[in-house]
């Protein structure tokens, strides 16, 4: 069983509750994913299987409250991120698109009729969400998307027009929350998959996010009742709220795939020989070793304190974009480390490292480039904004 990495004895701070959370997520990742993650990488199909037993385990909608949803707190929603994307960036970019992106902006920003409908839906995994923001050439500038809603009068219906591009879960989704343009505002709205004009195409030849569902999804002429615009979504600050939610999320999860990339350089280190001596005997060895743990570690006391401070509510959009900036290059040097020390055996299937170092390549630049969390971080710093996007916070960069 995969012990954990806790130099620190973190573990002391953590409640049963939130124990509890991330031993339950932990064994399910054991239990029914990590057997096959090769296999399901080298198809690149994501197990729509796992959904129902995500679902039982009340992985779906965790960290809302209300409507039947569990309510667990910033720290265990966190650990569990973190056990997730320990089996694979995309179990935990599965969940956190249907918690942050899809319950989220029904949660927060929807009509009680839409929360009594949706929200119960979504939690059982019956219907699965995502998120359409990121349009072709519209990454990390939202706020020049090119998609419209036109509201037809006569039918109070609303009339969506365009196209989005890298959406997670979007050949799986029932249920596709969309961002467009409404005369100079971009307001969001509720759309049923399975309506006349509305595609889904998936995205070919991903070397990365192999078993996460990426798609394109068109809209020709799609139309909407009147009553599925989200009443409280009418400007682009609403979205990046969405996703300051699932950015949190992703500064959690990049710990899993980085401890498990040092546990496995740790264990190969004390069984695989070079000149007649264990790798771990090595000076060098260890050396990479420390280095891996130190980072880690500080991954860890940066959110343990963003959870602590998001509880209390007090959590700024910057502070959350240097916390995902930070930890996702921090995981990344560490898989790369890991996989040179694994040597040839670092790029084959049987171990996870080259797998979680494709990963990260991707979770590098989704949710906010690097740099634009930097931006966002300067802008904070100095007051001065690099880059205008229409006067709301920046720092989309979005893969959705």
């Amino acid at each position: 069983m995969y012990p954990g990495v806790d130099f620190l004895s973190l573990e002391e701070r953590l409640s049963p509750e939130e124990k509890q959370v991330r031993d339950v997520v932990r064994r399910f990742v054991e239990r029914e994913f990590d057997q096959q993650a090769c296999q399901l990488y080298e198809e690149g199909r994501f197990p729509r299987e796992l959904v129902p037993k995500m679902a039982e385990l009340g992985l779906l909608g965790a960290s809302l409250t209300g409507y039947g949803l569990p309510g667990i707190n910033a720290m265990a929603y966190g650990l569990a991120m973190q056990e997730l994307e320990r089996g694979d960036s995309a179990l935990r970019s599965f969940v956190s698109v249907q918690n942050a992106l899809g319950m989220y902006p029904i949660w927060a920003f929807g009509s009680e009729e839409q929360k009594q409908y949706w929200l119960p839906r979504l939690a059982s995994g019956t219907s699965i969400s995502c998120f359409g923001l990121t349009e072709s050439g519209f990454g990390s500038n939202p706020a020049g998307l090119r998609t419209t809603a036109r509201l037809n009068k006569a039918k109070s219906s609303w009339i969506l027009n365009g196209s989005k591009m890298w959406i997670t879960n979007g050949t799986l989704a029932d249920l596709a929350i969309i961002w467009a343009r409404v005369g100079e505002d971009i307001q969001g709205f509720l759309v049923e998959t399975n309506r006349p004009g509305f595609r889904a195409v998936p995205q070919p030849y991903k070397l990365s996010m192999r078993i996460s569902d990426t798609a394109e999804l068109y809209l020709d002429d799609v139309e909407i009742p009147g009553e599925n615009r989200l009443p409280g979504a009418l400007s682009l600050k609403q979205a990046l709220a969405c996703l300051d939610e699932a950015r949190y999320g992703i500064a959690w999860g990049v710990i899993g795939a980085a401890a498990q990339c040092f546990d496995t350089a740790l264990q190969y280190g004390g069984v695989r020989e070079v000149f007649g001596q264990p790798l771990n005997r090595y000076q060098l060895y260890q050396e990479k070793l420390q280095h891996m743990i130190r980072e880690i570690s500080l991954m860890q006391l940066f959110v343990c304190w963003l959870a602590e401070t998001k509880m209390n509510q007090r959590l700024h959009h910057s502070q959350i974009s240097l916390a995902k900036q930070n930890n996702v290059e921090k995981a990344l040097q560490i898989a790369r480390l890991s996989r040179e020390m694994l040597g040839a055996n670092g790029i084959i299937g049987e171990y996870p490292v080259m797998r979680h170092l494709c990963n990260l390549e991707t979770v590098y630049t989704y949710e906010g480039t690097n740099d634009i969390h930097k931006l966002v971080v300067g802008e904070k710093l100095t007051g001065i904004s690099a880059f205008r996007v229409g006067g709301d916070h920046p720092g989309s960069g979005v893969k959705d």
